[in-house]
């Protein structure tokens, strides 16, 4: 099985649906982010996770650390997998959230899931960061961010792939790595300004990839993923 989450960016349940089906042998899980959840709701997480593949909720939690958790505790009643707050909440929000899941799940007896800290969007770059006065590199931010995620009890980071290897050497391999931002050889990057192969971002200590569009694009989804696994046995 391909350590990968595949994301399913639509409105179009039924395809959702399907795609899910397809790919259930084949990958690690499945990436329901916003557009899909705010058509669909919690019904439509639900709807996918009939099919016997883990969910990974990435709704990106950002507010004040009492509407963060209030959230996140609604979010928990679904039985996703993986869940995503952004880092830049700060030290209050993210310990308030990381204390939320532990607490919730102790009191109905559940399997925490891993919860990530989105540190930089894939989609942004030196330029972007600058334009809403951040001065720093990109690199310097994402550490910043990933350090703040792993002193408050978060379970990982969503990252770059530009980002992998720096943050495996700061901090070590306990943190967990989600990585967007990859691109098979030959696919297009879209409006994605950070990107690596899946061997690549594996090889440098990456442990899920996500990938959407050029899965859920291709006319034959599964050659894609057996493609993507010859590169990884090279």
């Amino acid at each position: 099985m391909l350590p990968i989450y595949c994301a399913l960016d639509t409105t179009d349940l039924g395809r959702a649906s399907q795609m899910a089906r397809m790919l259930a042998p084949h990958i690690a899980g499945i990436k329901l982010g916003l557009e899909f959840f705010t058509y669909h709701g919690p019904q439509g997480v639900t709807a996918i996770a009939q099919h016997n593949i883990p969910i990974f909720l990435d709704l990106k939690f950002h507010d004040i650390p009492n509407t963060v958790a209030g959230a996140l505790r609604s979010a928990l009643s679904l039985n996703v997998q993986m869940i995503t707050v952004h880092t830049s909440g700060g030290k209050d929000m993210l310990t308030r959230a990381a204390d939320t899941v532990s607490n919730w799940c102790e009191q109905y007896q559940r399997v925490p899931p891993q919860l990530l800290g989105v540190t930089i969007l894939t989609s942004m770059d030196a330029l972007n960061l600058r334009q809403i006065g951040m001065n720093e590199v990109v690199e310097e931010q994402v550490l910043r961010l990933a350090t703040l995620a792993k002193e408050c009890g978060l379970d990982g980071v969503v990252c770059s792939p530009h980002e992998i290897g720096l943050l495996r050497m700061a901090l070590g391999n306990e943190l967990l790595l989600v990585v967007p931002g990859i691109r098979p050889e030959g696919s297009e990057t879209g409006d994605q300004k950070r990107v690596l192969t899946p061997a690549q971002a594996l090889a440098l200590g990456a442990n899920y990839l996500v990938i959407g569009r050029p899965i859920t694009e291709a006319t034959d989804p599964i050659h894609i993923l057996k493609t993507i696994e010859k590169t990884l046995a090279c």
